[in-house]
Formats: structure tokens, C-alpha cells, sequence
């Protein structure tokens, strides 16, 4: 069922903004195609993991079949490594109860490993939950 929503609102919720290249890892046939309609409809230009150049953002689908803990670490640094400073990510994971669910402490977990943290959470899309991810701040 496709979203009634408005597509601007659906994807500025993400904290990103037109012009702006957001790098997406994780694409597969399960993604929630209504969320990267909504990005494009902004006018952001999605890129595939293999985009050579620094992207301002990015978003990472990522289930429970994925790998475990440490290749999602492993991945956040990889996906931050790619990002400009002060870029967002944002992990997308099936919500509670469906297939391939990977709970937050698990993303929290990873995240504080590559030096990342989380600060919230939405539910990205009606199967995806999404936690948003940023670089720890760096003291004086």
C-alpha cells in the first residue's frame, strides 16, 4: 500500500535537505520504496555504496541476516568514513516482530564501537524502524 502522505514532509523528517548526496547502503528488493520516493522528491540524489566521493549522509538498510554485530561495526565505519563532517545516518531495520528485526541496543552497541551514537528513533516507514546515528563529539 502505497503512502498518503506527503512526500516532502515523509522525507525531510530524515534531518536532510534538497541538493543534499545521500549515500545508501544495504539496497535490496525489501527496502520501503515510498522512503526513497520521498528523499528523491526533495530533490536528494541517492548513491549506491560503490559512489566514490564524500556524501553528506546516509542511510543503511540493514537486518538481522546481514551479519552480526561486528559487520555492522564494521560497516558504520566504512558508511561514516564516506560521510562529510557532521553528515547524519540513519539505520533502517524491519520493526519489532517481523523478519530480519535487529533490536536498537544491538545498533547502539555497534554504533558506540565505530564512535558513533544514536540520539533518536522513528518509525521510518509503516515495516522500518529508523535510529539516527552521529559522530561522537570531539572535546577541546
Amino acid at each position: 500500500m502505497a503512502s498518503t502522505s506527503d512526500p516532502g514532509v515523509e522525507g525531510t523528517r530524515f534531518g536532510f535537505r534538497t541538493g543534499q548526496v545521500i549515500q545508501e547502503w544495504g539496497y535490496d528488493d525489501d527496502v520501503d520504496e515510498d522512503v526513497r520516493d520521498a528523499l528523491e522528491g526533495l530533490g536528494i540524489e541517492l548513491v549506491d555504496e560503490d559512489y566514490g566521493d564524500v556524501t553528506d549522509s546516509a542511510i543503511v538498510w540493514w537486518r538481522s541476516g546481514d551479519g552480526d554485530s561486528t559487520d555492522l561495526e564494521d560497516l558504520l565505519v566504512d558508511v561514516s568514513s564516506a560521510l562529510d563532517d557532521g553528515g547524519l545516518i540513519w539505520v533502517l531495520v524491519p520493526k519489532a516482530g517481523a523478519h530480519g528485526h535487529v533490536r536498537p541496543a544491538e545498533i547502539g552497541e555497534a554504533a558506540r564501537t565505530a564512535g558513533l551514537q544514536t540520539t533518536t528513533s522513528i518509525a521510518a516507514a509503516p515495516a522500518w524502524l529508523g535510529v539516527r546515528l552521529v559522530a561522537k563529539g570531539r572535546g577541546r
